[in-house]
């Protein structure tokens, strides 16, 4: 476990995630409080590497769920595996002839039967989707729960219950709770508004793009053989591009591309010809390519 926020920065500094204060604080007092955090932020700006990182930091099993618009229970937390219920049936038919025999009326029969589902509705043909097998893990987990804005109101509804007491019920079994509580991180590109209810139970996390010096060191750690000075040059050319308004912005993923191709192509030092040739390394639309290859002679010198 981290032991302070100090420490957390230093952790995941040796997976290679640089990480601002206010996140190594929030991760570091999320995990002592046992609370979930929903991190919202742009889309590319590390919010699935923060819960990559951290489960590796810890030696924690990393459990994923993707979400996406119609995503439910079956998907998420377990399905029943009716194909092995179908089988042992067959296994068991003699026996479930024995044990109906006796029985008068086909209501009586029906009544045996409904005694004995409990066979058939057990742990034994229960498969364990991401959120039962967090909860249910011998070994803490950390259970990443990725662009939770994708999926719909209803599945966010059903959350509820796992981010408030580390639990979950199934109608034929139970309530199970949780063996070892996992660490939750929910990550949300904004594509819709969190519910008031779910943000009451997490504490918030908002990961914006890096400061400049921060983006440098990001780079530095990920693409050192890129050389100092064109790191430099590449951030203060990414950080004039975000200021133009662009129907998507550079992400830092988008940067570590555009760092490596330029080292791949043996570069020393940013020019124009260079950066046009490459742009489509860092933005995704042709109608911001244009808009950058205009204003081109404003963000590089050379």
């Amino acid at each position: 476990m981290f032991t302070s926020v100090e420490n957390t920065i230093h952790e995941l500094e040796k997976q290679k995630y640089i990480c601002s204060k206010d996140i190594a604080t929030t991760v570091y007092l999320a995990l002592k409080m046992e609370k979930p955090v929903l991190v919202e932020g742009p889309a590319g700006v590390g919010k699935t590497d923060l819960g990559k990182c951290i489960a590796k930091s810890l030696g924690f099993e990393l459990i994923r769920l993707q979400c996406y618009e119609g995503l439910d229970e079956a998907k998420a937390l377990y399905e029943w595996e009716y194909a092995k219920q179908l089988l042992y049936t067959q296994i068991l038919k003699d026996k479930l002839s024995r044990i109906l025999e006796d029985q008068a009326t086909l209501k009586d029969a029906v009544n045996k039967l409904t005694s004995e589902e409990d066979v058939f509705f057990s742990e034994k043909f229960l498969v364990a989707r991401p959120i039962l097998k967090a909860i249910t893990n011998d070994i803490t987990s950390v259970l990443l729960i990725d662009e939770i804005d994708k999926s719909d109101s209803e599945f966010e509804a059903f959350l509820l219950e796992v981010l408030s007491d580390y639990q979950v019920t199934i109608p034929e079994i139970g309530t199970i709770v949780a063996k070892n509580k996992p660490f939750v991180l929910l990550t949300s590109n904004n594509a819709r508004e969190m519910s008031d209810a779910l943000k009451r139970r997490c504490l918030h996390l908002y990961i914006d793009y890096p400061t400049k010096e921060l983006e440098e060191q990001i780079v530095q750690l990920k693409v050192p053989e890129c050389g100092n000075y064109l790191i430099k040059e590449i951030i203060n050319a990414i950080h004039e591009i975000r200021k133009f308004p662009l129907k998507k912005d550079p992400s830092i993923s988008e940067t570590l591309d555009w760092a490596k191709a330029l080292t791949l192509m043996g570069c020393e030092v940013l020019n124009r010809d260079i950066a046009i040739d490459t742009l489509n390394f860092i933005l995704k639309y042709e109608k911001d390519i244009e808009l950058v290859k205009k204003n081109l002679h404003s963000i590089i010198v050379h």
